[in-house]
């Protein structure tokens, strides 16, 4: 059994009524009613106290996670604009040039390995003069 302790309240007349109120239903006594209410009001105050803690670091995540995502923008629309600027100024091939097409497969072959070795390597392109 739970060690209980004896305390003396003032309520004010209306919040003592509401008291009685709840407290004459079966089941319910004012004792309960406010240990239930104060421990309630004190887990408001412990997750006020996580906030105030954590409230910081998540809004410095977030503006992070922001940044990131702008970025990701803008490479996206930069790489838009060139393949769109490069198709633009390449003349199309003819059908029959297939020494033509022979070269763009290898040159895109190159271009794929290239990026994956970039990435496997964890080294970046853009941006690699203010990393160092």
């Amino acid at each position: 059994m739970v060690e209980r302790v004896r305390h003396q309240l003032f309520l004010p007349r209306p919040l003592s009524d509401r008291l009685e109120a709840l407290a004459a239903k079966p089941g319910a006594t004012k004792s309960a009613i406010l240990a239930d209410a104060l421990t309630a009001w004190l887990d408001r105050r412990g997750s006020s106290e996580l906030d105030d803690r954590f409230g910081l670091r998540l809004d410095r995540m977030t503006g992070a996670l922001s940044r990131i995502e702008r970025d990701g923008y803008v490479l996206l629309e930069t790489l838009a604009l060139f393949i769109r600027f490069e198709l633009s100024i390449q003349a199309p091939l003819a059908d029959g040039d297939q020494a033509g097409r022979a070269i763009g497969r290898e040159r895109f072959e190159a271009f794929v390995t290239q990026v994956g070795r970039q990435i496997a390597a964890g080294r970046r392109t853009i941006g690699a003069e203010q990393d160092r």
